[in-house]
């Protein structure tokens, strides 16, 4: 959860006031590391907010690449996803197999391959 603009204001003015980052911590109620961490962001970058909640990360380059990768699976609907990863990178896109994964599922696409004969009810199928 985070800390509000207003603490952050008034931890960030007592260590202006001469407490230093621990000081004011514990003064207000947090940690240390939390009160160094706003000091830096402030001294580095001029602002100390707090960063937007959540949200995926990883998907926007995944994405950016969809019609290689859909242009791959299509040519060759039995590939693995390891197959299609290693077919990717001679393209210079690097990319997990946990994140093409991750691709499909969004688009409600199975890559699970099945087995080309019927399950047999007395054994295992081989």
């Amino acid at each position: 959860m985070a800390l509000s603009m207003d603490l952050r204001v008034r931890v960030l003015a007592a260590i202006d006031e001469g407490a230093s980052c621990r000081a004011a911590a514990a003064r207000f109620g947090i940690a240390a590391s939390t009160a160094i961490r706003w000091r830096a962001e402030r001294r580095a970058t001029g602002g100390f907010a707090g960063k937007a909640p959540g949200g995926d990360m990883r998907s926007r380059r995944v994405e950016e690449r969809a019609a290689d990768i859909l242009a791959i699976w299509e040519a060759r609907k039995d590939i693995s996803l390891e197959e299609l990863r290693i077919a990717l990178a001679e393209l210079d896109f690097l990319v997990s197999v946990a994140g093409l994964h991750r691709f499909f599922v969004r688009r409600g696409m199975t890559r699970k391959k099945r087995l080309a004969m019927q399950s047999s009810r007395t054994g295992p199928t081989y």
